[in-house]
């Protein structure tokens, strides 16, 4: 279901925006998650990758080689991590690309920005958790409300014309 009307649902225009996309906006697209135990110690389940992490693949051909990213190539969608090569036909070698959503970061290259980045985004993620989570004193609270509601409906008769007190 589609909230926010200034997005478009169009196949055409959406595929447009993605191939058409900017580096910076490119970045966020190229996000992979983190893993089980990176996960539980920022709160944070997925992050814009960079060279130095370390990650590890977990889906197709290389799955299970891991590796430090050497290159995110955001013109191509890929990242090139290093021993994940292969031969061309002249001998030499090059670097294959891999999808970032195909892989988990393992070991995050911290900055001052990535650490803010991080802080953020559990902030957010913390806010969240306790949103919908009613405490004992809320449903107290409630309850008080609604005994108050249930006196107004034995004061008032709720007619279609209005209301008529009885």
């Amino acid at each position: 279901m589609k909230y926010n009307p200034r997005v478009s649902s169009s196949r055409r225009k959406c595929r447009k925006a993605h191939f058409t996309a900017p580096s910076s906006v490119r970045r966020v697209i190229m996000s992979a998650p983190l893993s089980a135990d990176l996960r539980n110690k920022y709160n944070v389940r997925s992050i814009p990758v960079r060279k130095d992490d370390e990650v590890q693949v977990v889906r197709g051909t290389y799955k299970g080689r891991e590796g430090k990213i050497v290159q995110c190539y955001r013109k191509k969608w890929v990242i090139h991590i290093e021993r994940i090569t292969r031969e061309k036909v002249n001998g030499s070698t090059v670097n294959v690309g891999i999808n970032p959503s195909k892989v988990v970061i393992t070991k995050l290259k911290l900055d001052k920005d990535r650490k803010a980045l991080l802080e953020r985004k559990a902030k957010g993620r913390a806010a969240d958790k306790a949103k919908g989570k009613f405490t004992v004193d809320d449903v107290a609270a409630a309850a008080a409300g609604s005994a108050s509601l249930q006196e107004f409906d034995v004061l008032y008769a709720f007619q279609p014309s209005g209301v008529a007190l009885l």
